[in-house]
């Protein structure tokens, strides 16, 4: 790879291990019995897209470390990208999400495979578990056939418990606090936990850790990677509600009829009067709230400038990671790949 770093390039080598691995995996699936072909087709469409943003830190985590470009630490990262695929098949079946990427969420891409099943909608949802059970799993396995030398995958090796901890806690508390009155300060919480961890800091550290950083640039990985993590998810939490459905892929409806503890749902709460809180009260949790009710929860968002103040806290948890990196004595080409990178994750569409 150049000393430039070209994010399309790193991209599609990241693709081509998660593509072939997977497909291997899918194919000794499938061995095992014929009827398990729709299975192993699921778990290749799990992997079939995505930006790789997490494979990326992980990269730059070892490359900032003054590591030099590696096929064995790319496979390493692209283990981040099947974290990331577990917990979007496990994330869709907590919500009931109907949509990822335009197409149907796993749990309901089964529903045909099983509906002579007397259970058929349970077993459709406990077959998509099952899928991101082998997610996970399959990214342990990556990550330590990955071809870097044992001791490097030993001194990584913790951080790997820490990833899961910190995923399912903020997975668990998102589940808590859904239905609960809506608290910026709790949401906020659950961002970190649940999405800014394992999306951002933690794919740094564990490049760093391969690559044998120091405490001092493992410490500035975590002040970079944290609030841009977290600006991250609150970008989510926008396009969520307000984004174009054709550029994002998901159902605009899921945050409000989930009543889930987003950021934005928590400020429009917090700023909102008497009335306007009646009237929330009326829309959120509902399951069969349509266009129009969808419309007027926006209505009272914008009117209160909710998107506005998540914008800020976008904008200002940016600042501060890119002045912690600019902390950072790192090379110049890790410098200008994690800058572009903090502007990719808080700055996009989709």
């Amino acid at each position: 790879m150049a000393e430039e770093w070209e994010s399309a390039a790193f991209k599609a080598r990241v693709d081509e291990v998660l593509h072939r691995f997977v497909a291997d995996e899918a194919d000794l699936l499938a061995a095992v019995d014929p009827v398990l072909g729709p299975v192993a087709e699921r778990l290749e469409a799990a992997v079939a897209v995505g930006k790789r943003l997490r494979a990326a830190f992980c990269y730059w985590g070892w490359r900032a470390a003054r590591q030099p470009d590696s096929d064995a630490l790319v496979r390493a990262a692209a283990s981040m990208e099947l974290v990331h695929a577990a917990a979007v098949v496990h994330d869709d079946l907590i919500d009931d999400s109907p949509l990822r990427h335009g197409r149907p969420t796993a749990h309901l891409a089964f529903g045909d495979v099983v509906r002579h099943h007397p259970r058929a909608a349970d077993a459709a949802r406990s077959l998509a578990m099952l899928v991101g059970d082998l997610l996970m799993s399959l990214a342990g396995q990556l990550f330590a056939t990955s071809g870097l030398p044992a001791a490097y995958l030993g001194r990584a090796r913790p951080l790997w418990a820490a990833l899961a901890r910190d995923l399912i806690a903020g997975e668990c508390l998102e589940i808590l606090q859904t239905g609960v009155a809506p608290d910026t300060t709790a949401s906020l919480k659950v961002i970190r936990y649940k999405t800014a961890k394992y999306t951002v800091e933690q794919p740094l550290l564990i490049g760093g850790a391969l690559a044998g950083a120091g405490d001092r640039l493992r410490e500035g990985y975590s002040a970079y990677g944290l609030p841009l993590g977290e600006a991250f998810q609150l970008r989510d939490d926008l396009l969520g509600l307000l984004g174009d459905t054709r550029h994002t892929g998901k159902a605009n409806a899921d945050d409000v009829r989930g009543h889930r503890p987003t950021a934005l749902l928590a400020e429009t709460w917090r700023i909102a009067g008497a009335g306007e809180r009646e009237q929330l009260r009326a829309l959120l949790g509902r399951h069969d709230v349509d266009e129009d009710g969808l419309e007027a929860v926006r209505r009272v968002m914008r009117r209160l400038k909710a998107p506005d103040r998540v914008e800020s806290m976008i904008a200002a948890r940016v600042e501060e990671a890119l002045g912690a990196l600019q902390e950072l004595d790192v090379p110049a080409p890790a410098a200008r790949a994690l800058t572009g990178l903090a502007h990719s994750a808080a700055v996009r569409v989709s």
